[in-house]
């Protein structure tokens, strides 16, 4: 049977189970700068086991104390999940792994070691036979721990296979129940990569007898790619990280290939576990916590990735979704705000955007408010919501936004608090008032003083400053996430002084809620509830 003959019937069968096996807390870890605390660990683990991932690699038990602790309590506490401890083909490794997870209700142990010959060369220094009986000696003495051996010959994409093949036979012969063939160097073609496993498990005594794994890296930005092909050629299980994080370039992307496979399963014939919902969540939890920022344009979870500012993108959308995406965000909890406004938007969304303020113009004011808009928008890349209603304003000659920062300073030093004063102008009454507020930071202390000034039960919930230019005379962009209820609103400012800039997209978020309700009560009252 050809390679593929065999791919389409895997293809043309019964959606197949793939499993995500997932290697954040351990592989994405050891990305330069990407260290955590064990608390952390411990609480993007139990996040882990919420987005429904198959199986945890919580790290790597005897790199420190602190590891040990933290493998050992995520083995304890999540008892819904399985755990994997991951070791050298080292005996000290294998006893640091196997106490680590002796708690969990369901384990595995995953051993590894070289088998391209320039890692033998030049790291391991030993020869092929060499390897072969350490392996052996090793996976057998983990089989008497654990019952699930998986074993990876590391760098087997730049492997010969004749030694890969004996290196899989020798892991089988001693118990390991499944295989892993890891692109380590993200060197592999899918074209290479996928047939791989199909002559593995057919050229090797006791292939057809495990489960296959894969495990890809991204320096060629292939890792996806790679997976998929393996899948198509009977992998079972595929090893990831939340938002690609890991050595170098990183790992698979555990959103990319979950929502490759939710979107074309169909021709695929396969399926996974994850729960969608909560894959946002998880994404900003990695992010915030090791202090990676996630691209703009990063599929599935990038800012930019279901946001559009093409005047015909966004007419298309307004009209159905689907002209021009293909996953739906919301499935995915990532909160809808497609239509960005710019240079590029058309009229359409321009009275779109309008509207969800509850603003009705009537001819002559949108002509004013178009022109306006053009103007401002030749100057800033985006038309932030502030200054929306900023226009809105003097298009009609009235106060669009609930309330207004007049006025922010900010006294800060080294060895006392920070202190803020703001003037805010409430639209309701007409009157300006300022308020004082401190914190251990500029921003907290400002924040105290707009939550003192707008009195409404919003919760601060997301900060990201970003920069649009360079040099001393830089603009900087914060984008305030505030959540009330089950709504969530995003406000957004762009200034050179960043505190400014982060005070006016929390006013804008919060002033966001407020025109959120004035319109849902309309909306009962228009329909009599």
């Amino acid at each position: 049977m050809t390679s593929t003959t065999q791919a389409n019937i895997i293809t043309n069968s019964a959606k197949r189970r793939i499993k995500i096996f997932d290697t954040t807390l351990r592989d994405g870890e050891q990305a330069p700068g990407a260290s955590m605390k064990p608390e952390q660990k411990i609480v993007i683990a139990r996040q882990l086991a919420r987005l429904g991932v198959d199986t945890i690699e919580p790290g790597f038990a005897i790199s420190s104390p602190g590891e040990f602790q933290a493998i050992q309590q995520i083995s304890r506490e999540l008892q819904n999940v399985e755990i994997c401890g991951f070791a050298r083909c080292v005996k000290a490794d294998i006893d640091s792994a196997v106490a680590a997870t002796q708690d969990a209700a369901r384990r595995r142990l995953h051993l590894f070691i070289s088998a391209s010959q320039i890692h033998l060369d030049f790291q391991l220094r030993k020869t092929q036979d060499e390897v072969i009986e350490m392996l052996r000696g090793m996976v057998a003495y983990g089989k008497q721990f654990v019952d699930q051996i998986e074993f990876s010959p590391m760098d087997a994409s730049r492997s010969s296979e004749e030694f890969l093949f004996r290196v899989v036979e020798a892991a089988i012969e001693e118990g390991a129940t499944i295989i892993n063939i890891p692109d380590t160097m993200g060197y592999a073609l899918p074209e290479e990569f996928g047939p791989l496993f199909t002559r593995v498990r057919e050229g090797v005594r006791g292939g057809d007898k495990v489960i296959y794994s894969t495990h890809c890296h991204n320096d060629l930005g292939l890792a996806v790619a790679n997976s998929l092909a393996a899948i198509r050629h009977g992998v079972t299980q595929v090893e990831v990280s939340v938002n690609g994080v890991g050595e170098r370039a990183g790992n698979c992307s555990l959103e990319e290939l979950v929502m490759a496979i939710e979107t074309r399963g169909d021709s695929m014939g396969v399926e996974t576990g994850i729960v969608t919902e909560h894959i946002y969540e998880t994404s900003r939890m990695v992010s915030r916590t090791m202090h990676f920022p996630i691209a703009f344009n990063k599929p599935i979870v990038g800012r930019n990735a279901f946001q559009h500012e093409s005047g015909i993108h966004q007419d298309g959308l307004l009209k159905n979704r689907n002209t021009y995406e293909i996953m739906d965000p919301e499935a995915m909890g990532i909160p809808r705000s497609m239509i960005i406004l710019g240079k590029h938007s058309g009229r359409h969304a321009i009275k779109h955007k309008i509207s969800e303020f509850g603003v009705k113009l009537n001819d002559a004011e949108m002509e004013d408010f178009y022109n306006r808009f053009k103007e401002k928008a030749d100057e800033q890349k985006i038309i932030t919501d502030d200054v929306m209603m900023q226009l809105l304003g003097e298009s009609t000659d009235t106060i669009v936004q609930p309330y207004s920062l007049v006025d922010l300073q900010v006294l800060a030093g080294s060895s006392r608090s920070r202190i803020a004063s703001i003037t805010i102008y409430s639209s309701a009454d007409g009157k300006e008032q300022t308020y004082t507020g401190a914190g251990e930071g500029p921003l907290e202390a400002v924040i105290q003083c707009i939550r003192e000034a707008m009195p409404v039960d919003a919760i601060f919930e997301d900060l990201e400053i970003h920069s649009l230019s360079t040099g001393e005379d830089a603009f900087g962009e914060a984008v305030v996430t505030v959540s009330s209820g089950d709504q969530r609103n995003i406000g957004t400012a762009i200034h050179r002084d960043i505190i400014l800039a982060a005070a006016r997209a929390y006013v804008s978020a919060v002033n966001g809620v407020i025109l959120a309700r004035k319109i849902s009560e309309a909306h009962k009252e228009a329909s009599g509830e």
